[in-house]
């Protein structure tokens, strides 16, 4: 192992067992925006308008989340999408870390 790699996953691994959310990678827009099909069947992308969960254009921009009135933050996005609620099932183990990663980085787009 090189040392590089070695910083990288002593500083990854400390991070992570901080609890911090700056542990997960920037996500992919693109590779988001694939994932976020399954979403759009109940969520509007393109507007604030309500399918059976809210419309989300502009998340990122709101001060709080609708469904739990939490301030609008990657940690507290990703708590929803793994728990779910009110309808929404919890995609926790059906989605990747890397998938979610990338699911926030197309919100933040919106």
């Amino acid at each position: 192992m090189d040392r590089n790699y070695r910083i990288r996953t002593i500083a990854i691994a400390a991070a992570l067992a901080a609890g911090s959310a700056t542990a997960f990678a920037a996500g992919d827009a693109a590779k988001g925006k694939e994932v976020f099909d399954q979403c759009s069947v109940c969520h509007n992308a393109d507007s604030t308008d309500r399918k059976i969960g809210p419309g989300l254009k502009g998340l990122f921009k709101k001060g709080k989340l609708e469904s739990n009135g939490k301030p609008v933050t990657d940690a507290n996005v990703r708590e929803k999408i793994n728990e779910g609620g009110n309808g929404m099932p919890a995609y926790k183990d059906i989605l990747s870390d890397q998938e979610k990663d990338n699911v926030i980085a197309y919100l933040k787009t919106l």
